[in-house]
């Protein structure tokens, strides 16, 4: 059984590592990565089946691949935790050739990253077709990915949903960050997304829906993903966050999507996030 507790002091400490990464950087996206900590722990810690010793074609593993890129303080605190660089390069964040650039890139070779993201509607193209690239090599584990729901306004996704579906890309477990807000407002202020369901169960996906700061919703509902795997349908999650979460005054705040903690600011959001793995 999974260590509920412990998964939970991760998130935590994952949180701790964002605000601290993006203070220092003085630039950066705080909102989006502490609303996915629990996910990003989740799938790092205990669902996925991967391996540190990073292996670009990700051959005879799970892979996963962050689409919405400007929250990958998140994501570089959880890779760095689960052993695929040095928890001490986190606070090279976003610095002068440092390899934690403000998106993920593969120039710099950090182990972890597959493609350079942050041009949003990219991934899920992406994603499916390292899943089918999978099935052609008789491989049969999964590809995950994860998406903001602002960035569903592109249209690449749409494309990339339609040729999943058509082609029966089943190895593929695509989650959207659900949080309502983006850069400029909330989204049903920008480009309303209407009944996200019933768009995604209209284009043929496998939809499921989530609290994604519940851990054990998190982990049932990625078995119950799983266990939907194989049986003709791609799958997508609708992932429930609040924006900042963990942290009061960031919280469903959409002004906190790309803005750093200033000195105060920092103090009075680590005062709230118990240090749990031990700081950078």
């Amino acid at each position: 059984m999974p260590d509920i507790e412990e998964l939970q002091k991760i998130a935590t400490q994952v949180r701790r590592d964002v605000i601290r990464m993006t203070h220092g950087a003085k630039c950066g996206h705080p909102g989006g990565s502490l609303g996915c900590a629990d996910y990003f722990t989740a799938m790092y810690f205990e669902v996925m089946k991967h391996d540190s010793a990073f292996n670009m074609n990700g051959e005879n593993e799970d892979i996963f691949f962050l689409s919405n890129g400007h929250i990958c303080p998140g994501w570089y605190s959880v890779l760095a935790r689960s052993g695929y660089f040095d928890t001490a390069e986190l606070g090279t964040f976003r610095k002068l050739n440092s390899r934690l650039q403000g998106h993920p890139a593969t120039e710099e070779d950090l182990p972890g990253i597959r493609i350079a993201s942050g041009s949003l509607g990219q991934g899920l193209s992406v994603a499916v077709g390292a899943a089918i690239t999978k099935k052609l090599n008789g491989d049969e584990h999964l590809v995950y990915s994860l998406h903001g729901d602002g960035e569903l306004q592109e249209g690449q996704n749409w494309e990339a949903a339609m040729f999943a579906v058509k082609h029966k890309v089943d190895n593929i477990i695509s989650t959207v960050d659900y949080n309502g807000q983006q850069i400029d407002g909330p989204v049903d202020d920008i480009i309303p997304l209407g009944d996200l369901k019933a768009k995604w169960d209209a284009f043929g996906w496998h939809t499921i829906e989530l609290d994604g700061h519940a851990m054990n919703a998190i982990l049932d509902t990625l078995a119950e993903a799983k266990k939907a795997t194989g049986k003709g349908k791609p799958i997508m999650i609708l992932m429930s966050t609040s924006m900042g979460k963990g942290v009061d005054y960031m919280t469903d705040n959409y002004k906190w999507h790309g803005v750093a903690p200033n000195d105060e600011q920092k103090d009075e959001a680590l005062s709230q996030l118990e240090e749990t793995l031990g700081d950078y």
